[in-house]
């Protein structure tokens, strides 16, 4: 911290309750009120060095023994009156970053300038300002910061826009490398070696962020966007300085709304006015490029959008930014609580969000354009490494983006499972995200099935027309044979899932075991579509040994008393859907190749008639 001290006086003002006054062998002639204080001056001193005291004189008519003067509204207050007074006085003053800027403002209503007096308050509070406060980086921060409760003051005589110029030279002038004492001597690090002469030592890279995030949001945005506009600061500690400043000033949001709206009935406080204000600032002040920030950050944003309803526009724009990075995600950050009351998550903007990412990239790589014309053979020779290396690129690129999308679908069926168990979840809104995904990005539809189960057990209400509209996005190829043994005993699901599961696992057992050769084409082209390769969890063998004897989804499960697999039986001589043909090429098998295919005495059959056997026996005990 710098200081400065101006006169050489000892201090002489004596206070009381109300009157202050200077120690002196002439009597005063002057009194000066300051809110409420008086003072009791020489006219002299005063008036010699500060002119709207003296314009004040000749218009006020003097009294007996004292000439009296109003001040009000004074900058500063007292504090500051008493330095400028003391100034004219020749008592020592001492200056610092956290008094210049109120000292400033009193000298400039006390109009104390070169033309009262050389060598006058004003311009040594200039000189001070610019050679070595602005040169500082603490100094620099901590003044601007006083200069808040002096908005317009300072706004006028240009001390912000200094300081907001001082302190982006700095970070622009090695965005990397700028030493930010402030927070590290906080920490017992390196003290402040900045000093009048602008030397200073070098720090770690993204020290500036957290010195910055004491400023309020007014001067923060303001200085973000000196930096910004520089254009030599790295977009991504541009982000780390605003994720720093937002876990700082926007810490258990959720916590603090809900606490605030149980106090004040629902309505909306000043302190979440102030909190909207400042997501909605940093929202805008999101660097424009891809990974500039991360999307779990970006996510986090959005909860809080939500939670403080922020504009339109800026969840708008959040869900965009968050679209272009859906893969990095988890299931926990996008659990987005709704800002409605009718359910416990907001499925809607997720759906939003999986809409912008699924923009990404649909148009396929294509082999570059030929060149035509009478140049062509001279031309093809020198493009052709341009093309090739640009169709190299294109398919880099298509591959990445079939990679992410893989990605995202497993994110999206654990979503389904969080959310699934809302009871006012619409079964619309369930089926558009799930339906979202495409064909080939689900490698296996466990997950899926997991979710669908949760929403039926969820909505015990559905009729037969919505479970068989939610079950219509499920794939019984791609499920394992865990799911598989637990969708058959699953009596919540429509009868033609139950069957079609059963069937696809009697197939499939068949062509691993080369039982049956004269499968019909198109069921061997189902099966073979789905081979292990994209399901490595599909095979019994390597999956019954993690399953708990427990576990709802194990073999032992099925095996239980509690079976429901006896059930089927009843649901087949009731149900109308048996004269349903199955779904992807099922209704063109050879009604005799297919009866075949069910009576061939193989494992799966085998299994099948001892769970039949097993739950008829338990049934029977009880």
């Amino acid at each position: 911290m710098k200081f400065m001290k101006l006169g050489s006086r000892p201090d002489t003002f004596y206070n009381s309750e109300s009157v202050r006054s200077v120690s002196s062998e002439v009597s005063s002639d002057l009194v000066v009120q300051v809110n409420g204080t008086r003072y009791l001056l020489h006219k002299f001193p005063l008036l010699s060095k500060c002119l709207r005291l003296q314009r004040l004189c000749s218009e006020t008519p003097e009294s007996s023994q004292h000439q009296i003067i109003q001040l009000p509204d004074f900058p500063g207050g007292t504090e500051s009156f008493e330095l400028c007074a003391k100034f004219c006085y020749g008592i020592t003053i001492t200056l610092s970053a956290y008094n210049i800027v109120s000292a400033r403002c009193a000298a400039e209503y006390l109009q104390m300038t070169e033309d009262v007096e050389k060598g006058n308050l004003l311009y040594k509070l200039d000189v001070f300002l610019n050679s070595c406060i602005l040169n500082g980086w603490k100094d620099s921060i901590v003044t601007l910061q006083t200069t808040k409760p002096f908005h317009l003051w300072s706004e006028d005589l240009g001390i912000t826009s200094r300081c907001i110029e001082a302190i982006a030279s700095k970070v622009l002038s090695n965005p990397s490398k700028v030493s930010l004492s402030h927070s590290y001597s906080r920490r017992g690090r390196d003290k402040d070696d900045i000093s009048c002469n602008g030397n200073r030592t070098t720090s770690s890279k993204g020290w500036w962020a957290e010195d910055l995030s004491e400023l309020g949001i007014d001067l923060y945005w303001r200085t973000m966007i000196a930096l910004k506009s520089g254009g030599k600061v790295p977009a991504n500690l541009v982000g780390d300085a605003l994720r720093i400043y937002a876990s700082k000033w926007l810490p258990n949001v959720s916590r603090n709304v809900e606490n605030e709206g149980d106090c004040n009935g629902g309505e909306p406080t000043l302190s979440n006015s102030k909190s909207r204000l400042l997501l909605e600032s940093i929202i805008s002040l999101l660097p424009m490029e891809r990974n500039a920030v991360s999307c779990s950050f970006l996510l986090k944003l959005l909860k809080a959008a939500n939670i403080l309803r922020a504009s339109t526009s800026s969840r708008t724009e959040l869900a965009r930014r968050i679209g272009l990075q859906l893969d990095e995600a988890t299931v926990g950050d996008l659990m987005i609580p709704s800002s409605s009351n009718d359910m416990m998550y907001d499925v809607e903007v997720v759906s939003n969000i999986l809409e912008q990412f699924m923009l990404q990239g649909q148009s396929p790589p294509t082999s570059p354009p030929r060149v035509k014309g009478r140049f062509e053979r001279h031309r093809r020779s020198r493009s052709a490494n341009n093309g090739d290396f640009e169709l190299q690129e294109s398919r880099r690129s298509s591959s990445a983006s079939h990679c992410s999308k893989i990605k995202v679908a497993k994110l999206v069926d654990g979503y389904l499972q969080e959310v699934a168990g809302d009871v006012n979840l619409p079964l619309s809104k369930f089926t558009a995200l799930a339906e979202a995904i495409p064909d080939f990005a689900r490698l296996d539809h466990d997950d899926l099935y997991r979710a669908i189960d949760i929403y039926l057990k969820s909505h015990p209400n559905l009729n037969k027309t919505e479970r068989k509209r939610l079950c219509r996005i499920l794939d019984c190829k791609k499920l394992s044979m865990e799911v598989c043994m637990h969708a058959a005993q699953n009596e919540l699901l429509p009868l033609r899932v139950v069957v079609q599961v059963l069937f696809f696992e009697q197939a499939r057992a068949a062509m691993a075991g080369g039982q049956l050769t004269d499968l019909p084409s198109n069921i061997k082209a189902l099966l073979a579509a789905q081979d292990d390769a994209s399901r490595p969890h599909g095979s019994l063998s390597t999956n019954r040994s993690m399953v708990q004897p427990e576990d709802q989804w194990s073999i032992s499960g099925l095996k239980s008393p509690r079976s429901n697999l006896s059930t089927l039986r009843m649901k087949l001589a009731e149900d109308d859907d048996l004269g349903v043909n199955f779904h992807d090429g099922i209704s063109k098998a050879n009604p005799s190749k297919v009866k075949q295919l069910c009576s061939i005495p193989n494992r799966p059959k085998r299994m099948f008639s001892k769970l039949w056997s097993t739950n008829r026996s338990a049934s029977e005990k009880r």
